[in-house]
C-alpha cells in the first residue's frame, strides 16, 4: 500500500525539484570538467567537437568516489508550521533516494517570549528525521518597511548566510498556493503592477537558491500530511493576529472573497500569478534592453528618448535608475514611480520628486537625474 495522497503530493513535489537541482549540479560539473581538461590539452577540443554526442539519460546521483564532485547540500527552512515541516519530511524521505545531503536551518526572530526554545524544538524535531547538518540562527529584527517585511528581511539575511556557510546548493521554502494567492492580493492592495501580481517565484534569489516546490499544492495538503505521519506542528500566533496585513487576509479577506465568488479563487489567483510573472518577465528584457539606447555618453537619463518608450517599459527603466541610485526596492512603490515619469510625460517646470532611501528625481535641462540627495 502507497503512502496517503497528501504525503505522496509533497513528495512528488519535492522530487521534482531535488531532480532539477541533480541536473543543474552534473551540468556545472560537467562544464567545470570540460574547462579544466581544455586548459590542460589546449588542442583536443577540435577533435572532440567531431566525436558523436554520447545518447542523453536522466542524472545519475552523485558520488563521493574520489575523482568525483562531492554530492549537492539542500537545506529546509523550517519554522515548525505545518507547511514547513510537510516540507521538511518530504526532504528527508527524498533527499536519500537521489544521493542527496539534506540538512536544515530555523529562524529565531525573538519577537515572542520562548522563541529560543521553539528554535530547539524545530531543530530536535529535523534531526529526528534525520537531516544533516541541522541549526537554528537567532535574528534582530529591525523597523525598516514594517514588522512583516523587517521580519522577512531578517530571515532571507540569515539564511543566506547559512547557504553560504554551509556551501548549499539551494534551499526548499515551504509557500504554497494559498500563500501565493495573499501575495497576489497584497500586490493588488498596492498598486504595484504586473511584477508585484506575479506573487512568489518558484525559483529565486542569487543563482537560483530558493525554491519552492509547494507553489502548486494548497495549504490543506500540507497540514494532512503532517498529520497522517505524526509529525508535531507549531502554529504561529503572528499567523492569526489581526495586527498584521497578511494574518487579516489569511482569516478575514480570502474568506470574503470565497463567499462572494465562490470557490477556486485561490487557484485563480495563482494563475494569475504565473500568467503575470510571464509578461512581467518580458517586459523587464525588453526594458533592459532599451535603457542603453536612452542615455547619453555620460550616462545620465535623456527624457525625449524616455518619452518615446511605451509607458510599461519607461517605468521599468525609472525603477531600476531608482533603486540603483540607493532607493530600497521594498519600499518603492508604483505612486513613486508615476511622480517621477511626470518629470518625463507633463513636464510643468514641477520640483525635484523627494523618492525613498533619500534620492532625488529631478530634470535638468532635458535629462533625468536621480541621485542622492
Amino acid at each position: 500500500m502507497g503512502p496517503h495522497p497528501a504525503v505522496a503530493a509533497i513528495r512528488l513535489a519535492v522530487r521534482r525539484v531535488l531532480h532539477d537541482l541533480l541536473t543543474e549540479h552534473s551540468l556545472e560539473h560537467s562544464a567545470e570538467g570540460d574547462r579544466t581538461r581544455a586548459a590542460a590539452h589546449p588542442g583536443a577540443h577540435n577533435s572532440a567537437a567531431t566525436a558523436p554526442e554520447p545518447p542523453r539519460t536522466a542524472p545519475e546521483p552523485p558520488r563521493t568516489a574520489p575523482g568525483h564532485p562531492q554530492p549537492p547540500l539542500v537545506l529546509v527552512a523550517c519554522s515548525g508550521g505545518a507547511d514547513s515541516m510537510a516540507l521538511a519530511s518530504a526532504l528527508a524521505f527524498e533527499a536519500p533516494r537521489l544521493g542527496i545531503r539534506a540538512g536544515g536551518i530555523t529562524v529565531d526572530h525573538g519577537l515572542q517570549p520562548g522563541s529560543d526554545t521553539r528554535a530547539a524544538e524545530v531543530v530536535l524535531r529535523l534531526r529526528e528525521l534525520g537531516l544533516d547538518p541541522v541549526e537554528s540562527a537567532a535574528v534582530t529584527v529591525g523597523r525598516d518597511g514594517g514588522p512583516e517585511a523587517a521580519a522577512r528581511d531578517a530571515r532571507y539575511a540569515a539564511l543566506d548566510a547559512a547557504a553560504e556557510r554551509h556551501g548549499a546548493a539551494a534551499i526548499l521554502l515551504g509557500h504554497t498556493r494559498d500563500d501565493q494567492a495573499e501575495t497576489v492580493l497584497l500586490g493588488l492592495a498596492r498598486g504595484s503592477g504586473t511584477r508585484s501580481l506575479s506573487g512568489m517565484a518558484a525559483v529565486s534569489g542569487a543563482g537560483g537558491r530558493y525554491r519552492r516546490p509547494f507553489l502548486e499544492l494548497d495549504r490543506q495538503t500540507a497540514r494532512k500530511a503532517c498529520m497522517v505521519q505524526s509529525l508535531p506542528v507549531w502554529d504561529d500566533p503572528h499567523n492569526s493576529d489581526p495586527a498584521y496585513t497578511r494574518s487579516r487576509l489569511r482569516h478575514e479577506g480570502l474568506p470574503a472573497l470565497e463567499k462572494c465568488l465562490g470557490k477556486g479563487v485561490v487557484e485563480a489567483l495563482a494563475r494569475t500569478a504565473q500568467l503575470s510573472r510571464d509578461d512581467a518577465d518580458a517586459l523587464d528584457t525588453w526594458a533592459s534592453q532599451a535603457e542603453a539606447t536612452v542615455r547619453d555618453a555620460s550616462g545620465l537619463l535623456e527624457c525625449a528618448k524616455l518619452y518615446a518608450l511605451p509607458p510599461a517599459v519607461r517605468r521599468r527603466i525609472l525603477r531600476r535608475a531608482a533603486i540603483e541610485a540607493g532607493a530600497p526596492a521594498g519600499s518603492l512603490f508604483a505612486r513613486h514611480i508615476e511622480e517621477v515619469d511626470r518629470l518625463i510625460t507633463g513636464w510643468r517646470g514641477q520640483k525635484a520628486i523627494n523618492l525613498p532611501g533619500r534620492v532625488v528625481a529631478q530634470r535638468q535641462g532635458g535629462r533625468l537625474v536621480i541621485r542622492q540627495g
